[in-house]
Formats: C-alpha cells, structure tokens, sequence
C-alpha cells in the first residue's frame, strides 16, 4: 500500500478574530489541551498583565506567572516554576518574547503550549523555534509547535503599531527566503519540501498583495494567517528554511553587530528581503516589496531604522556568518565590500527615495 498522505505538525486549534479572547476558556477546556483546567499562565508585565483581570474569571484553574523578559534564564526559570505544579498545559500570553519564553519552558517540562499573541511583531507565534537571548547574544531552540493558537483581532490593533507592522516584514520575506531556497536546490542539490515552499510563499504574497493596512480588520486577518501560515511551514519542513534566508541573516547581522541599536525583527527582515531580491537580479520584486514597505511605514533604507549605508554594508558581509551552512544569494555572490557597496548604490537607485 503506498503512502498517500503525511501526517503534518499543526494547531488542534487556530481562531483568529475579533472577540476571540472572549471563547478563550472554552478553547483550553478542550479534552486535547486540558483535561483538569490546571494551566500554567505566562504573561508579560505589559500586555498580558494588563488582560490578566479580564481573563482570571474564566479560568480558575490557572496559575498565573509573570515573566520578566525574553531571556534564556527567564524561559529555565519559568519552567522551574511550573514544573512541580502538575499542569495540564502552558498558556503564553503577550507579546513575542513572553511567547518564546512559555514554548521554551513548555518543551522543557513536556506540556503542550497554548500561543495567546498579543501582538504581530513576527512569525514566531506559531513557529517550532524559540528565539533567546543568551549570554552569546541570542540563540534559536527547537521547540514543538503550538497545540493551539487564539489571536483576539481587537486586541491586535490595540497594539503599537511598529509592533503590528514588523509583522508585515517578516511574512514578506518569505518570498525572499523562498527565491534563496530554491537558489540552493539549483546550484548546491538542496532538496526543497514543495509544501512548505507553497505554504511560505502564499502566506507572503498574501500579504504583499492586500490593499489594506493595519487599520483594517480584513488585512490583520490576512497578516495573522500569514504568520501562523508561516510557523506551520517551518514545521512541515523541519527547520526555518521556508520562512529564513538572506533576510534573516542580514537581520542576524544587525543583532549581533549592533545589540544596542538593532530595530524590530520584521523591520530588519522586511530591509533585508527587499535588498536581497535586488542582489539577484529580481529589480521588478524588489521594487515592488520596497513600494509596500514603504506604504505600511515600514523602513528600506538603514538610515530608516537609524544606520548609515558603512554600517549596512557592515551587516550585509557579515551576514554569512551568522548561518553556518545555509546557502543564499549572499554566499552564492560572495561579494567584496566594494561590490556590496557599488549594489547598495544600485538599490537606492532602483527604489527611489
């Protein structure tokens, strides 16, 4: 008998709307995330502590942790926290990091986590990795995926709104991480797993190609779907590669070599996608990506998230080195510094001002 179908990791549950907090209780009732209504609640100071009241009546059985930051120690202590209390269930409630933190401490302890994003910022919500901050700087941990997802729309738009367009960057860039992913197949042998390549680059050109903006309840729809879209085709494909290429690494790059200085993640991702698609050659995408970027606010210069073009050009030959191993259009180029700055000059160009 042939094999006909696969068996993919997901959500038993993802509801996406406005008012879904409202059903939350009856979501973590369900028999395949808990049994006894025993949970263990991470929520950050800010956000999360600020829905904590609202929440607290529907669930009776929760005890409530607040995490302080987004840090590998936050994530052990918190799972030390919650390991003697017998939970059926880690429900992480907040903004990334707070996220991050509960799937960590989740994995650590063998529960099954319950992402309650509270804002846009990245595709991290629904994403089998944890992004830490470490004393090497900050590092990515294998985690399982979600086994639910509830994203509240009307808590989203009443986020900052740089946190809500980050998100807009980092599912754009899958196009670019695609286009470096089926560069790696053609010139290094790389198998491509076809549906999580559909999956991210779906979720990406959805985004692209939506007329709204934050604002609009239809576009965050679109956006949230986007990037819990994107966190499933990590999972499909076993690693970050469906949604991770030249963007990240130039993202990485500005983590690593400006700690104190680098912007948001899909900020970072968003600049890195656009001048990626113009370093192969694909000047109609790349202007294009630049165009909505710019239309939701978001930056495609350096000097739009506070770096001179020395300091990007720093970023991007660094970038490289901050994945061992995977191959993009920056190792693919490996170009000089004076190549990388004669293409950074080529790309203000090609984009405008």
């Amino acid at each position: 008998m042939p094999v006909l179908t696969r068996l993919i990791p997901s959500p038993v549950v993802v509801d996406i709307r406005p008012g879904a907090l409202d059903d939350l209780g009856c979501v973590l009732a369900d028999q395949r995330v808990s049994h006894s209504g025993k949970l263990a609640v991470a929520v950050s100071g800010g956000s999360g502590a600020r829905l904590r009241q609202r929440l607290e009546p529907s669930l009776p059985g929760a005890t409530w942790y607040e995490v302080g930051g987004g840090t590998l120690d936050d994530a052990v202590r918190l799972a030390g926290d919650i390991k003697a209390g017998h939970y059926d269930a880690v429900v992480g409630l907040g903004g990334g990091k707070i996220i991050d933190c509960a799937k960590f401490a989740a994995a650590r302890v063998g529960l099954p986590l319950v992402a309650v994003p509270t804002n846009l910022a990245h595709d991290g919500l629904c994403s089998p990795v944890a992004t830490l901050d470490n004393d090497a700087g900050r590092g990515s941990y294998g985690v399982p995926n979600p086994i639910a997802v509830v994203i509240d729309l009307d808590v989203i738009r009443e986020a900052p709104a740089r946190f809500v367009r980050a998100g807009i960057g980092d599912a754009v860039s899958n196009i670019s991480a695609i286009a470096d992913w089926e560069l790696a197949h053609r010139v290094k042998g790389e198998k491509i797993d076809g549906l999580a390549a559909a999956i991210a680059r779906q979720a990406g050109e959805a985004v692209l190609r939506h007329p709204g903006g934050i604002e609009d309840i239809a576009f965050l729809q679109v956006l949230a779907e986007a990037l819990v879209l994107s966190g499933i085709a990590m999972s499909v494909s076993g690693d970050s590669r469906p949604s991770s290429g030249a963007c990240h690494e130039i993202n990485h790059a500005f983590d690593l070599l400006y700690p104190r200085r680098a912007a948001a993640h899909g900020e970072q991702c968003g600049l890195g996608a656009a001048f990626a698609m113009f370093l192969r050659g694909a000047h109609e995408e790349s202007a294009h990506m630049a165009e909505v970027l710019r239309r939701h606010g978001l930056p495609v210069l350096p000097e739009e998230i506070g770096f001179s073009p020395d300091e990007f050009v720093r970023a991007v030959e660094f970038a490289p080195q901050t994945r061992p191993g995977r191959f993009t259009i920056l190792e693919h180029l490996d170009l000089t510094t004076d190549q990388i700055k004669d293409m950074y000059t080529d790309y203000v160009k090609a984009i405008g001002s």
